[in-house]
């Protein structure tokens, strides 16, 4: 294959399975070519890692599923990957926490950086080693705040109050609406609140002066777009082919596949 030839079968491959691909290639170009070789082109590559051209800024982490192959008769087994997604770009690993922080510790940061993420552990775990601590300007995803309060159910009244008071960041007033109710939902609103207390802000003064995101929105975006290449229906992946076929759509996802010939041209 040319080198064009090459970079236009990424391209598709990235969209859609390496069946399709050799199905549309052949249409599109005449030429004749199968799956395998489609698999074989994108595992020989090494896709290029985002471009970064300016401080990182912002970064947001979540992750996803994907599904592994099993012995037949066996039920599909899922596993965990992560995704960051910067000012700079996007990238992701499979079972490769190391793989985000090191990148990102790797490029030039901003005074502060600003992180975002949701209640879960795992992607705290992540944050906490980017950057040294008095870098980080650590925010709790308003969206994902708002929804877990929306979890205590009750008066709408009390929590229309309680959203107004943690607009503004004010957790200890948000909890005394809810430190007296014997409701299990109430009590874990409570302790959610208290764990995440630091990372809870005043949302309306970032918004009103446009200083920092306040929702890690482009991330769960990043997510779904991952899964319209893993998650095609009946995908399911070898495990140790699964770190390249991320890199593969994530270089996509980033217009890093057929960079090097824009350039030449």
């Amino acid at each position: 294959m040319s080198p064009h030839l090459e970079q236009s079968c990424l391209r598709l491959s990235a969209n859609m399975s390496y069946e399709q691909t050799a199905v549309d290639l052949e249409y599109i170009t005449g030429v004749q070519s199968n799956a395998m070789s489609q698999q074989r082109l994108v595992h020989r590559q090494e896709f290029q890692l985002p471009v970064v051209t300016a401080l990182i800024e912002e970064l947001c982490v979540d992750g996803g599923k994907v599904r592994l192959r099993t012995d037949k008769g066996l039920e599909c087994a899922y596993k965990d990957y992560k995704a960051m997604q910067t000012n700079q770009g996007l990238i992701a690993t499979y079972q490769d926490n190391m793989g985000l922080i090191n990148w990102v510790n790797s490029q030039q940061q901003a005074a502060i950086v600003t992180c975002l993420g949701d209640g879960h552990d795992g992607i705290w775990n992540i944050i906490g080693l980017v950057a040294p601590t008095r870098q980080r300007r650590e925010i709790l995803d308003w969206y994902h705040l708002i929804e877990n309060l929306n979890k205590v159910g009750g008066s709408q009244r009390r929590i229309n109050e309680a959203e107004a008071y943690l607009w503004q960041g004010e957790v200890e007033r948000t909890k005394q609406l809810f430190i007296n109710l014997t409701k299990k939902t109430a009590q874990n609103f409570c302790v959610y609140l208290t764990k995440h207390q630091e990372r809870i802000v005043n949302y309306q003064a970032l918004q009103s002066k446009k200083i920092c995101s306040i929702g890690s929105g482009a991330v769960e975006s990043a997510i779904k777009q991952i899964g319209r290449r893993i998650k095609i229906s009946g995908a399911q992946w070898n495990e140790r082919n699964v770190p390249q076929v991320l890199a593969h759509r994530v270089a996509y996802l980033n217009g890093m596949i057929g960079v090097n010939l824009k350039t030449a041209a």
